[in-house]
């Protein structure tokens, strides 16, 4: 995978490796005003859309949006954050389970501390920083390209599989053109104002969304890290070691 040097950002290093990419990629929180070219995101969807689906079904299908109509959406998801009262909300999907078990619950609780205290220096109780910054989502982070992945209904929760393979393969080929991501399930909390404001048919569901852009390498939430766990502890061998 290749980049222009011409519009990349000097200090943001290039992958040239599947490995590379991988090990790079990390959820960008602060981006640069950068725009990118329509030219390079149909590339990145078209490398995407070679990603593995159930009998070649590709469900997916993804909208773009920037400039004016970035704002717009983003304007119209702030809005309905302020009217929110975190019921009744209306989700395509359920993201999250109603109480998190462990593993899941301590791990999810080392990323917020992690995000709040260490990175941005929030407090537990300072609930107002803590909106002031997951407002930020609705802006895709300032990212200059915002994408709303949905799939189709029909093939039922296979769908969620084959768009997961897709995003991911989205997420790498952005990093081997020297682009960063952010993937966002906070955008579905109000889905049915991406559904008007995109025009997304009833028989699409809305995954996720997605920022797109150049890193900005100064700033602090770019400096987090998270941990993987080692291999030993989620895989299992079977059979002989010489195999």
């Amino acid at each position: 995978m290749t980049h222009s040097s011409a519009t990349a950002p000097a200090s943001v290093p290039v992958p040239v490796t599947v490995e590379d990419a991988l090990r790079s990629r990390r959820s960008v929180r602060a981006f640069l005003p950068v725009p990118v070219p329509r030219s390079t995101v149909e590339r990145l969807l078209a490398l995407a859309a070679r990603s593995a689906s159930n009998s070649n079904s590709q469900p997916w299908q993804v909208h773009v949006v920037t400039g004016a109509a970035k704002r717009a959406l983003s304007a119209a998801l702030l809005r309905a954050h302020a009217d929110d009262d975190g019921r009744g909300r209306d989700y395509d999907y359920q993201p999250e389970p109603d109480g998190w078990r462990e593993p899941y619950r301590s791990r999810r609780r080392r990323f917020g501390e992690s995000l709040y205290r260490d990175t941005l220096g929030i407090r537990a109780d300072d609930t107002g920083a803590r909106l002031d910054h997951h407002r930020r989502n609705y802006d895709f982070f300032g990212a200059p390209v915002g994408i709303v992945l949905t799939a189709g209904r029909h093939p039922l929760q296979g769908a969620l599989v084959d768009a997961g393979l897709f995003l991911q393969a989205l997420m790498l080929a952005a990093r081997g053109d020297g682009l960063d991501t952010c993937p966002q399930a906070s955008l579905i909390d109000f889905s049915p104002v991406l559904r008007r404001r995109l025009l997304i048919p009833d028989d699409q569901l809305i995954v996720c969304g997605l920022a797109l852009g150049y890193a900005d390498p100064a700033h602090r939430l770019n400096r987090q890290c998270t941990p993987r766990e080692p291999v030993g502890s989620f895989a299992t061998f079977h059979g002989d070691e010489a195999e």
